[in-house]
């Protein structure tokens, strides 16, 4: 026998036993189907609950995502201007020297937040649920 046949040979049986049998295609598409529909489980109609909050030194707002607005936060150095406009918020001015909630641009998912540290203001995208609810980590 030629040792190049012999190569083939053993190609040609690795090759039969990588072919997935009905058994593990079953098996790969159901875990594939368990995996998007949970996803989509997951992951669909977060929009229609996220909340906006806005909080400074003395107030704290909740608007809807939805929601048109402009809002002046007073802090300790002024006011920070913030705009809910198109799902997406943003600082429109901020009396703070290095500008970095400004120059954040705009936020529209859940989780994320800018902030103005020198004046005080925090402006959040999340999930307005009950305090005894139990968060993602506990499940």
């Amino acid at each position: 026998m030629h040792p190049m046949s012999a190569v083939a040979a053993a190609v040609v049986k690795a090759v039969r036993i990588a072919v997935l049998k009905p058994f593990d295609i079953g098996t790969v598409g159901i875990a594939l189907s368990i995996t998007i529909l949970s996803a989509v489980y997951v992951y669909a109609g977060k929009d229609a609950q996220n909340r906006v909050f806005i909080e400074g030194p003395q107030e704290r707002w909740i608007f809807s995502l939805d929601r048109t607005e402009t809002i002046a936060v007073s802090g300790p150095l002024g006011d920070t201007i913030v705009e809910l406009r198109d799902r997406q918020i943003r600082v429109l001015a901020s009396p703070c020297d290095n500008q970095t909630c400004v120059t954040a641009g705009s936020i529209r998912t859940h989780g994320q937040w800018i902030a103005c540290l020198p004046n005080h203001v925090l402006v959040s995208i999340d999930s307005e649920k009950k305090q005894d609810e139990p968060d993602a980590a506990a499940w």
